[in-house]
């Protein structure tokens, strides 16, 4: 940690990496939080001397598991499976399942510590969780997922209820993969417990925007930041890494509120156009085809392909990253300031390191963390949950509009709270601040357990 850190502070993190060697995202998402805490410490003693934050950083329950399944040709599989129920002090454990060859106990902890904060500053009454598997979907054919995600379920479901943990889809885990999870627990368990899990499909129990719920949200947010200093995303050149659901919805929500988006990104590389993404192709090839990002440019003249590189190469006002963790690093953050970026808005968890953090604060880049840019989709996901419990079905546009409202509202309370604690604009402070208070609080409430 920094060295303006007070002695409990820095007390604490050592604690941390000391009862989870080797998880470094884990060791990260605790730092960010803790650099903020101090101002707060400072007010309330009581957190320091019954050790608040110590119980935050420790999971309530952490389950590991086998994944047996058979592939197509017949052979034996074993992977690993994971669900962290990290805090229930707002409600049941909420947080969505990984499928991914990078998923480990360490990467799930990081997940669901950040979702803790995440989702308290939704407004919603959830808890914090997280899970997956080692397991990668890629090249599966449905048959396959469908076996694995039965194995994977066959485990898991004891775990889970509406007023327990409710899972949600993440990276590899979609409407198929959800459809299969709940297929198996509903075999199991002879209930159909709709509110079980999030993400479903439309005829079977889902809410409308979930789909788009993280990239609107994103964008949502990024007006939100952009209002306060009375500008707007009129003609703002945005550039955004991936091309996942979160990337392709950010782009559609940045393009309605008048920006324009020239880039966006996969493993292989990343395209460029000038013109602004043609929505309508970037789905077809990676909704439909699931193809790589090339074959965009194959298909757009006014498009280019960079194969490898980094696609913050590219000059523009907004940088929404959107990939995955660690992507953006301090090189990067340091081109994006000298070619002119004034904002960036966290669509994935974490995909700015400490590093490029840095950075942006020392260049007066206006930077908003993931625990509340991307908070668009767990906010989706509790409201499907409402639907849910009262069997309910709302429209597109009612469901937008709540999105939209809370989105909104968790920048003002961000910017509302880093002004109270005595850093006006730093919506890092603000977040961990604001999300960490509610959850205190209601440890405390619930007494020493």
């Amino acid at each position: 940690m920094n060295g303006h850190v007070p002695a409990v502070v820095q007390g604490i993190y050592d604690e941390v990496v000391q009862r989870n060697r080797g998880e470094t995202e884990f060791h990260q998402a605790v730092r960010e939080v803790l650099e903020s805490l101090a101002v707060v410490l400072d007010r309330h003693s009581e957190y320091t001397e019954m050790k608040t934050v110590q119980r935050i950083c420790e999971p309530e329950r952490q389950i590991i598991f086998r994944v047996p399944w058979q592939d197509d040709r017949g052979e034996v599989h074993i992977n690993r499976g994971f669900r962290v129920e990290f805090n229930s002090a707002l409600g049941p454990y909420k947080g969505g399942l990984r499928f991914h060859p990078s998923v480990n106990l360490g990467i799930v902890k990081f997940l669901g510590f950040e979702q803790i904060f995440k989702n308290a500053l939704t407004g919603m009454p959830i808890g914090g969780g997280k899970g997956g598997s080692d397991f990668d979907p890629k090249g599966r054919s449905d048959a396959e997922v469908m076996r694995f995600c039965q194995s994977f379920m066959t485990e898991l479901y004891r775990h889970l209820g509406e007023y327990t943990d409710v899972p949600a889809g993440d990276i590899g885990v979609g409407a198929r993969e959800i459809g299969y999870l709940f297929g198996q627990y509903k075999r199991i368990t002879n209930r159909y417990e709709s509110g079980v899990l999030t993400g479903k499909g439309l005829g079977w129990g889902g809410a409308q925007v979930r789909t788009e719920a993280t990239g609107y949200g994103a964008a949502f947010f990024a007006d939100a930041m952009m209002k306060v200093r009375g500008e707007s995303f009129d003609g703002r050149r945005v550039t955004v890494s991936g091309s996942g659901n979160v990337a392709v919805y950010a782009i559609e929500k940045v393009h309605q509120l008048g920006g324009r988006a020239v880039a966006c990104s996969d493993s292989t590389g990343y395209v460029v156009d000038e013109k602004g993404i043609d929505l309508e192709v970037l789905k077809q090839v990676k909704e439909v085809e699931r193809a790589r990002i090339g074959a965009y440019a194959e298909r757009v003249p006014s498009s280019s392909f960079v194969e490898g590189g980094s696609i913050w190469d590219t000059p523009c006002d907004v940088a929404i990253p959107s990939a995955t963790q660690n992507e953006l690093d301090g090189d990067a953050a340091s081109v994006l300031g000298r070619n002119g970026c004034r904002y960036v808005v966290e669509g994935a968890n974490m995909p700015a390191t400490p590093e490029a953090v840095r950075v942006f604060r020392d260049a007066g880049i206006a930077f908003a963390p993931g625990k509340a840019a991307n908070a668009g989709g767990v906010a989706t996901s509790a409201l499907e949950m409402q639907q849910n419990a009262s069997r309910d079905s709302w429209t597109f546009e009612h469901s937008e509009a709540r999105l939209e409202e809370i989105m909104r509202g968790i920048h003002a309370r961000c910017h509302a709270t880093a002004e109270e604690y005595g850093s006006p604009g730093d919506l890092v402070l603000g977040a961990n601040v604001a999300g960490f208070l509610d959850v205190a609080e209601a440890v405390h409430a619930h007494g020493l357990i």
